[in-house]
């Protein structure tokens, strides 16, 4: 398959489909591993000049410590017939076992960032901001109670898009 590059303005779906019902993988690297995590939280759009995506991650999971040491990621978006896929890597920890292997999903690098060849969409990206959700910034409770009993709230992390690019046959 051939890389192509594309302007962000020309990803195949809307974010809300691509994020909310698609899922991505967010994908980072450390000590020379690479570990990654099933997300249907986050969006995109334009913050300080910039196209931007915004990711959330939960303080237990694995890939937290892989997207907080690296400066760069991935979000890779796949059709529907990797939806079995996607699931066992948002159940599964890489402390646990050798996931992505089992997934039977395959590492590729472009600058230095990891992503999977099976993506039909790449976005990669740099870290530009990282904060720590607070219970006291909550202004419906509501949200905070069903979306956090455990009181485990995410990191939000915010994105440069520095390149899109999906495979073309």
């Amino acid at each position: 398959m051939k890389l192509i590059n594309i302007e962000p303005e020309k990803l195949h779906a809307d974010c809300f489909t691509m994020i909310g019902k698609e899922w991505m993988l967010i994908t980072a690297e450390k000590d020379g591993k690479v570990n990654t995590m099933t997300a249907s939280w986050g969006g995109m759009g334009i913050l300080w000049n910039k196209k931007v995506a915004f990711i959330f991650i939960r303080p237990q999971r694995y890939t937290k410590e892989f997207v907080d040491a690296a400066s760069h990621l991935s979000l890779t978006f796949f059709d529907e017939s990797y939806r079995k896929q996607l699931s066992y890597l948002g159940r599964v920890s890489g402390r646990d076992e050798d996931k992505i292997k089992n997934a039977e999903l395959h590492v590729a690098y472009k600058n230095n960032i990891p992503y999977f060849e099976e993506a039909n969409t790449v976005i990669l990206g740099r870290k530009l901001y990282m904060q720590e959700m607070k219970e006291e910034n909550f202004l419906d409770k509501e949200i905070l109670a069903k979306n956090y009993p455990n009181m485990d709230l995410h990191t939000m992390y915010v994105i440069e898009i520095e390149e899109v690019f999906t495979h073309q046959q």
